[in-house]
């Protein structure tokens, strides 16, 4: 018997980094996404194909039920495999039935979008075995992963969401935003895929304790941005975002660090450094960021449901 199952990729608008420690953020599930595949097989084992939105394929394996209900890592064996191996183990320990009343099986995976797009290869995978599983998402992710889990709630809505933890547990509230100003508003990839988890590792590492009065001034700007009326504010308030966590990380904004000609505004989207960037533009900006070396401009109305 197949099943099939779905989730959406994600962007940070606001709340990067405080979202971890209860801050609101601010997040657009995109048009782009992974789909999982799950057929019947046999031999006690799973055999795991995983392709790029080319149709290439970027992992292959198989998994036996001994070394995913024993958690088998090994040193030798490709961080990828280790990886779901992990995975699969912290779903197995949610829901032992998995393993328990099947005889073995395949499974395809594919992506919409490119893989170093960092648009939630992570994130749709766990959600999506997650719905196979019929276990709780938020709960693999935690045991596996780890983060914050706003995209997980990105890859099971289809709407803007705005996103935190209360008591640790995540707290999703649906959003309207349609701003009449979307045609101003593009998304361009940095070409450097920023790894989520050392990112979460590093602000871990530096942050300052007393994060109340950060969080107080994120959450008001939040609400601001997701307010916006214009274009002029929508700007405003996302430039004072960068700012605001700038000093926090004590890092250069990605505009002060590459565009600061740039005639408009450009902000990190999640993990600072790499992935996309949310830029506002009177103009289409693409001659300007081809010019710096950087193809890849998405209009917003392309990129979000």
């Amino acid at each position: 018997m197949k099943k099939e199952f779905y989730s959406n990729g994600k962007l940070l608008i606001t709340g990067e980094y405080l979202v971890l420690d209860g801050a609101k953020a601010f997040a657009l599930p995109t048009k782009y996404g992974q789909n999982l595949i799950a057929e019947e097989g046999n031999n006690q084992e799973i055999k795991w194909q995983s392709f790029d939105s080319d149709g290439s394929i970027w992992f292959e394996d198989t998994l036996t039920f001994k070394d995913i209900s024993k958690k088998n890592i090994s040193e030798e064996a490709s961080s990828k495999r280790n990886t779901l191996l992990e995975i699969l183990h912290e779903g197995f320990l949610l829901n032992p039935d998995f393993l328990n009343q099947s005889n073995g099986c395949s499974v395809k995976t594919q992506l919409t979008f490119p893989r170093n797009w960092g648009l939630g290869t992570s994130s749709t995978l766990i959600n999506n075995i997650a719905q196979w599983l019929q276990i709780d998402a938020f709960a693999l992710l935690k045991n596996s992963f780890g983060g914050s889990g706003y995209d997980i709630a990105c890859a099971q809505n289809n709407s803007p969401i705005l996103y935190h933890l209360k008591n640790g547990k995540p707290i999703v509230e649906k959003v309207t935003f349609d701003p009449k100003f979307s045609e101003n508003l593009y998304f361009v990839y940095l070409d450097k895929k920023q790894s989520s988890k050392t990112a979460i590792a590093s602000y871990y590492n530096n942050r300052n304790k007393d994060l109340e009065e950060d969080i107080t001034k994120n959450n008001k700007i939040t609400l601001a941005v997701l307010n916006a009326k214009s274009l002029n504010d929508f700007g405003l308030a996302l430039e004072k975002h960068e700012a605001e966590m700038s000093n926090i990380l004590e890092m250069h904004t990605v505009k002060e660090s590459l565009f600061s000609d740039f005639n408009g505004v450009v902000k990190s989207l999640g993990a600072w450094g790499g992935d996309f960037v949310l830029v506002i533009s009177k103009e289409n900006p693409t001659a300007y960021f081809e010019k710096k070396g950087f193809r890849t401009i998405i209009p917003y109305k392309e990129m979000i449901l």
